[in-house]
């Protein structure tokens, strides 16, 4: 146990002293940050801030009073509040925060564009008879030299209004023309919901929500670079040590599992260390007060993320890890050249990315038939329980079983790689084929 405590130190010192990981590792955080602050600076110099580039005017020609029923439309539906009734009110948070001002006089067409032009205004309505249809309802277009998408849907969203309301010609109230403007929403049940089966509702309470859909997505995303990244560490320090003959030495003095799996967990907590650092840029981030404002908008909170999903999120994480990595640890100690590497470890890159693709590509049919195979097959179940967990409904004797199925590849896989692992390292020149690995493998007993 002390020999595999001094491999495991000696390794994690090794790549955190060397000056590639840490130029890496602090370059991927700048650019984390910076990548994750251009929101911010885009909006601090886009010059939207500013009072007149939000003036907005109307040149009505000869339709004021549908002018006006625009210019009313927009301002109620500025000044309407949040419904924590209606999600998609929620989600569209930006239209009534706009601070758009109206400029009270209906002006020429020349007049506006002229002020348009000198920067005065940001941007006017221009109604025009309309070259088919009703010529009693004009065609309005928007005039600014700046394409606000925020405005235009908040403008669109008002002429819409107005219509309804000439339409109606008075036969509705003000409160059902409000209620035609509302988004609709539709929600999806089950059948076993609708009949109340309780039994369905126990067998997965994980709530599924915005905030746990993104989890599940960046559970993925995290488990598949870092494996990528680590795995390929794994893989070339054993190679490296191969080429330079230093491995002679370390197989005389320590048992193959115990340098095997030295450098796995070491490996591995260098993952960790870069997965930490990087957790921190985006915490720091997230606790600005712009960012708190955005997840404002959006109605997301860390409250509401489930435990469940980061607990068996993390076990399945450190699982796939261990799996992969003694595969990477074997195809390393049978390449004698580095520059072997990258050919012989791509049938392990193609199962990770396999992995991957099929639980983000079945992210919204978590319970296909595909998906509950695959949460049984050890180098897929990493990616594809967690999305039923987190998504769908994966009962926990599934659970259960899929983790007691990974737990015993960890151990048939890690036993054929310690093997392979203590044949293959003293093995130089050419790629050992099958038959000469088994033949060696056969002599030598764990």
């Amino acid at each position: 146990m002390n020999k595999l405590g001094h491999v495991i130190s000696f390794t994690y010192r090794n790549k955190v002293k060397n000056k590639s990981f840490r130029w890496t590792t602090l370059s991927l955080a700048v650019l984390l940050l910076i990548g994750l602050n251009i929101p911010y600076f885009i909006q601090l110099f886009s010059g939207n801030n500013g009072e007149d580039n939000l003036k907005i005017a109307i040149a009505s020609s000869n339709y004021d009073e549908i002018a006006t029923q625009i210019q009313q439309a927009a301002q109620k539906q500025q000044q309407a509040k949040s419904s924590t009734d209606n999600p998609m009110m929620n989600a569209s948070s930006d239209l009534q925060d706009t601070n758009l001002q109206w400029q009270d006089q209906f002006e020429s067409e020349a007049t506006l564009r002229k002020q348009v032009e000198d920067g005065k205004i940001g941007g006017y309505l221009l109604l025009q008879k309309p070259s088919q249809g009703d010529p009693a309802f004009p065609a309005v277009t928007y005039v600014s030299e700046k394409n606000d998408v925020v405005i235009q849907s908040l403008l669109q969203t008002a002429t819409q209004t107005a219509k309804v309301q000439y339409i109606a010609a008075g036969k509705l109230t003000n409160t059902q023309l409000e209620q035609i403007g509302t988004p609709v929403t539709v929600n999806h049940t089950s059948p076993d919901d609708l009949n109340g089966n309780a039994d369905s509702k126990k067998e997965n309470p994980i709530k599924s929500n915005t905030e746990n859909y993104i989890l599940v997505y960046l559970l993925m995303v995290l488990f598949f670079f870092s494996l990528t990244i680590t795995g390929n560490m794994i893989a070339s320090e054993i190679t490296a040590e191969k080429s330079s003959r230093v491995m002679e030495i370390l197989i005389s003095s320590l048992s193959p599992l115990t340098q095997m799996f030295g450098k796995i967990i070491g490996v591995f907590l260098v993952g960790l260390t870069q997965i930490a650092s990087y957790g921190i840029v985006i915490a720091v981030n997230l606790s600005l007060p712009y960012y708190q404002e955005v997840l404002a908008k959006f109605d997301l909170h860390v409250s509401n993320l489930s435990l469940n999903i980061v607990g068996f999120g993390l076990l399945y994480y450190v699982l796939g890890y261990f799996l992969y990595a003694t595969l990477f640890a074997a195809i390393g100690s049978i390449v004698s050249r580095t520059e072997d590497l990258g050919q012989a470890i791509s049938p392990i890159t193609m199962l990770t990315l396999a992995a991957f693709y099929i639980g983000i590509f079945s992210i919204s049919n978590s319970d296909s038939l595909l998906m509950r195979i695959s949460s049984y097959i050890p180098f897929f179940s990493p990616t594809t329980s967690i999305v039923r967990i987190g998504l769908g409904s994966m009962p926990i004797w599934e659970i259960a079983i899929s983790i007691g199925i990974l737990l015993v590849s960890i151990l048939f896989f890690g036993w054929l790689s310690a093997k392979i692992y203590r044949t293959g390292v003293l093995m130089y020149g050419k790629r050992p084929s099958l038959k000469e690995l088994r033949k060696a493998m056969k002599s030598y007993k764990i």
